[in-house]
């Protein structure tokens, strides 16, 4: 009843169906060992991932140090201290509102930075906050003068005055800002200091500029630093910046520069 084709088409029939379950039964180990070594793959993997950066960061932290102590007016601890002495020196009041600004505009204890060739401000500074002392506005525009002579190219006020109001909300948003209180407050509150950014400088503009700043500071007209976690020169300007007699001196150093 079942020999001849019957059989044989029933042995075939048999035959493709255990094909598959074979091939299955042989693949399995393989599979087996795929799914381990993927396993232990990305066992493996945070690790290594972590010890290259720890690696990049080690890097990069050793870098922004060589660039800190190769710059002649990087900051220190003590030099916030130095510039809130300078400023106390001076006389002058740390502001703490909009209201107490806009009577220290009114009465021309500010100044509005110009906006020229040489200078400019940054566009995403308030208007309010385009604001420092007279004798700070006389330096931002000898610098940006010389500078353009030197470079034909213009210099950016990034910061100028604040408010405490300002600073405390600056101080939630940005770890490295200095405090609102206190002997180490950021000068910026007495209207007597600047940031110039240094983001487009190339490395001999940015060696003009400490060299300039440099000698500056050594004559007590000036307390600058160096930032580096902001792309900024920090510069607070003491009100002997304007005496006639170290303004002949800055008016030679100019001079000597032009000649060179």
């Amino acid at each position: 009843m079942f020999g001849g084709p019957a059989v044989f088409f029933l042995e075939r029939d048999l035959r493709l169906r255990a094909i598959p379950l074979l091939v299955v039964l042989l693949a399995a180990p393989s599979f087996a060992v795929s799914r381990n070594t993927s396993a232990h793959s990305k066992h493996l993997h945070p690790t290594r991932l972590h010890t290259r950066m720890r690696s990049r960061r080690a890097v990069r932290l050793a870098r922004l140090r060589a660039m800190i102590l190769a710059s002649p007016i990087h900051g220190t601890p003590e030099s916030l201290l130095k510039q809130n002495q300078g400023v106390d020196r001076d006389e002058l009041v740390r502001i703490q509102n909009d209201d107490q600004l806009l009577d220290l505009i009114e009465a021309d204890e500010l100044v509005r930075l110009p906006e020229t060739r040489e200078l400019a401000v940054a566009q995403n500074l308030p208007i309010e906050r385009r604001y420092c002392r007279p004798w700070t506005k006389s330096f931002a525009e000898d610098m940006a003068t010389l500078y353009w002579e030197e470079f034909h190219q213009s210099i950016q006020v990034n910061s100028a005055v604040r408010t405490v109001q300002v600073q405390h909300k600056l101080i939630r948003h940005n770890r490295n800002a200095a405090p609102e209180t206190g002997e180490r407050a950021s000068p910026h509150l007495t209207g007597a200091s600047v940031d110039i950014a240094k983001r487009w400088m190339t490395k001999k503009q940015k060696q003009w500029v400490q060299q300039y700043l440099l000698d500056l500071q050594n004559r007590g007209l000036i307390d600058a630093e160096e930032e580096f976690r902001q792309p900024v020169f920090h510069i607070t300007v003491y009100r002997d910046y304007l005496d006639p007699t170290l303004q002949g001196a800055q008016q030679q150093q100019a001079a000597e520069k032009n000649d060179q």
